[in-house]
């Protein structure tokens, strides 16, 4: 695929492209976003991981299922000399030696249809895909990699070795293009890509399905090393790219804000380092005041949202130079790009400034999430 790449010294002769984002000039050859681990906006560290969710690392998702109690870091563990500052890294906290069928654990990213138009899947050109990443574990083996077609439940899996303990290695795999089954040209979820880290005997007792297909669990997963059989045992993964072809290029570097807005399409957390700390309302009565957020950066759908606890430590409201009795706080009118708040509570100044301050700086005042 063309990608074409507008310089400063265009875009300012080009008066005409001045008020374009760079996001609507350049074309990403990375289908993966924060492929370098380097967004974090939940935290950087999540312990008791049993089930299925996005923990530190934005836009990798976990899903798990009776595969022990996992631990996820923000790592600064990253192979030498390659550029990057951060890995995620998954740590086994409490062991499962004996799977159960349906044990499972893997590192995953979705990706909206819309974003893959280009790789013509379902047709005469589909494109193959090269997946590239950096891995480091201390249990050796065979591990999987796989990709799924979401819109027509097919799916291709492929195995790569890690040979040495502790040590990171560079992988590539080249998955072939699909000539069955296009994808939507939407915002919903067509496309997935899956590292599995433990597998139970639903996903291994079949054959390895090294061509697309349709999606047999048995097949996807045959070989897969038990990552959970020890406390002992860890992951790291850094530098995932997936691209149009069928060679590995080198890692698509982003700049940090461009990186960050890529990942604030999905989710957003208000007051947690990377945006303002408290939002400031106009109080209508003693009891009731109201206001309106704009998102950072339009969203995919109209998020969720998710309000931190009230009371000391955590939100507090301030009206008229004094702390205030806030009772409740809830949000309306949510759309793509703002969200309207609403606030109760008493002896509130009429016709004044109600400030909420989120006291707490280990979890956000709220975040949104529109996450497929």
């Amino acid at each position: 695929m063309a990608i074409t790449r507008i310089t400063t010294a265009n875009a300012i002769a080009d008066s005409s492209v001045q008020n374009i984002k760079m996001s609507n000039i350049v074309q990403s050859k990375n289908i993966i976003i924060n492929g370098d681990m380097s967004i974090a906006q939940r935290g950087t560290s999540v312990t008791g991981i049993t089930g299925s969710s996005y923990n530190t690392l934005d836009r990798m998702r976990v899903e798990a299922g009776t595969a022990g109690t996992w631990t996820q870091t923000q790592s600064t563990d990253v192979p030498t000399g390659q550029g990057f500052a951060t890995s995620l890294k998954m740590d086994c906290t409490t062991a499962n030696a004996s799977l159960s069928a349906s044990s499972n654990l893997k590192i995953q990213q979705r990706i909206e249809g819309q974003n893959l138009q280009y790789i013509k899947k379902g047709t005469s050109s589909a494109e193959s895909t090269t997946a590239s990443f950096w891995v480091k574990s201390n249990k050796t083996g065979t591990y999987i990699c796989g990709l799924r077609d979401l819109d027509n439940d097919r799916a291709i899996s492929k195995s790569y070795t890690i040979s040495s303990a502790n040590t990171w290695e560079k992988k590539t795999i080249i998955f072939p293009g699909d000539t069955t089954g296009t994808l939507n040209n939407d915002n919903g979820e067509s496309f997935r890509i899956d590292f599995h880290l433990v597998a139970g005997s639903n996903f291994t007792s079949g054959t390895l399905q090294t061509s697309w297909g349709p999606k047999v669990d048995a097949n996807r997963a045959v070989g897969q090393v038990n990552l959970a059989d020890s406390t002992s045992n860890d992951f790291y993964i850094t530098g995932i790219q997936l691209e149009a072809g069928t060679t590995a290029s080198e890692f698509e570097f982003l700049p940090f804000d461009v990186n960050l807005d890529r990942c604030q399409r999905y989710y957003q957390a208000l007051s947690n380092g990377y945006t303002i700390t408290n939002l400031v309302f106009s109080c209508f009565d003693s009891t009731y005041a109201y206001g309106t957020h704009s998102f950072i950066k339009t969203m995919r759908t109209a998020p969720t949202i998710n309000f931190n606890s009230l009371g000391s430590g955590n939100i507090q409201a301030y009206n008229n130079g004094a702390e205030r009795t806030l009772s409740s706080i809830s949000a309306s009118n949510i759309s793509k790009d703002r969200v309207s708040i609403d606030v109760a509570g008493s002896g509130w100044s009429g016709g004044q400034a109600l400030h909420l301050n989120n006291n707490n700086t280990s979890v956000p005042l709220f975040t949104a999430s529109s996450e497929l």
